[in-house]
């Protein structure tokens, strides 16, 4: 049970910094703001998604299930979607490559957390 939740806190820690770094990068970096425009997405998605990523980092952390399901549920979804519009585009690697990196840190994190919960499931019904 200890390498679970040391995964877990480890797994869950990269994806808040990293979200809380996009966040700061969406907001900041005028290069992120072309690369939206060149995905072709409207700039106030851009805002959108940074404040929607800076609210799942810290929703992953609070001890209240749906909200924590919910930051991963549109975690996956961000990703998954980042991975397809990169495809599309044909972009390089790099860029279909790291959501797909981060979606698999998420789904690590999100499996040690059901792992480790599901005692309590079973307890509470």
């Amino acid at each position: 049970m200890k390498a679970i939740k040391m995964t877990y806190y480890l797994t869950t820690g990269l994806i808040s910094f990293a979200m809380l770094f996009s966040t700061y990068a969406y907001l900041t970096k005028p290069e992120l703001k072309e690369a939206f425009q060149h995905l072709g997405f409207p700039d106030y998605f851009r805002i959108e998604l940074a404040i929607a990523k800076c609210i799942a980092a810290i929703a992953l952390w609070l001890p209240v299930r749906l909200l924590k399901e919910a930051a991963y549920i549109g975690l996956a979804i961000s990703f998954v979607s980042a991975i397809i519009s990169h495809i599309v585009l044909s972009d390089t690697t790099f860029h279909t490559v790291a959501p797909i990196v981060v979606l698999t840190v998420l789904i690590v994190s999100y499996a040690t957390y059901a792992k480790m919960n599901r005692g309590s499931l079973t307890k509470a019904a």
